[in-house]
């Protein structure tokens, strides 16, 4: 199935770059937007597999595009979100981490330099999985947080599988990561899956609730932005 997407950002080079990108990948390109507005428009017509955001577009550049991502995920469900910016911006992806189940990302712009990466990210999020930059993981398991969790019963080793599941990564890319089997990654997993209280469902949407609920707990009572 050919993947369609919506790419909206304000700076029209890095724009036509993704489109481009993403065409020669074999995906449809169904419009691109300079700011929210039409943005949304776009959305609402073509009803698109993934959009891919810019945080910041006109006219303030703070917040337009994170609620912009908000409207499509409350009115268009379906369609995958892949927020893009220029820096960690914890507050902001954790808005939209709140009200979802998965098919939301978050990259930083200097991952489009990296194409592979790049076209995985927008493939995960359209599949209803997380695609989750590095450097964000990190600043929000870096988060001081008050009172026990279930997330805090778990292994060193299995927090570090979950930040890699967080970041999209296979099994099979964890256990070359961690320099493990595929089936000591599983083992990892189902123990995860188990002290998280995640009921028998198919493996991917619990992956997807292990690290929504991983992320949203690490995060803190409060959130704040990291630059």
């Amino acid at each position: 199935m050919v993947l369609s997407v919506v790419i909206a950002d304000d700076a029209t080079l890095l724009r036509a770059g993704i489109a481009r990108l993403l065409t020669d990948e074999g995906m449809q390109v169904l419009g691109e937007a300079g700011d929210a507005e039409q943005l949304l428009l776009l959305v609402d017509q073509h009803r698109p597999d993934v959009a891919v955001v810019d945080i910041r577009m006109p006219p303030s550049h703070t917040t337009e595009g994170i609620d912009a991502a908000m409207q499509i995920r409350a009115r268009h469900p379906e369609t995958g979100v892949l927020l893009m910016s220029q820096y960690v911006e914890t507050e902001h992806a954790m808005d939209l981490l709140a009200g979802n189940t998965g098919g939301i990302g978050y990259l930083l712009k200097e991952r489009v330099g990296n194409v592979d990466e790049f076209v995985s990210a927008v493939r995960r999020v359209a599949a209803g999985e997380t695609a989750m930059d590095p450097d964000l993981v990190q600043s929000i398991l870096r988060r001081p947080h008050r009172g026990h969790r279930p997330q805090d019963d778990l292994t060193e080793r299995e927090r570090e599988v979950l930040s890699l599941m967080a970041e999209g990564q296979s099994n099979r890319a964890i256990g070359a990561t961690m320099f493990l089997t595929e089936r000591t990654v599983e083992t990892h997993i189902r123990a995860i899956f188990l002290k998280l209280g995640l009921a028998p469902e198919p493996d991917i949407h619990r992956r997807v609730l292990a690290v929504l609920a991983y992320l949203r707990s690490a995060s803190g009572p409060s959130s704040s932005v990291s630059t």
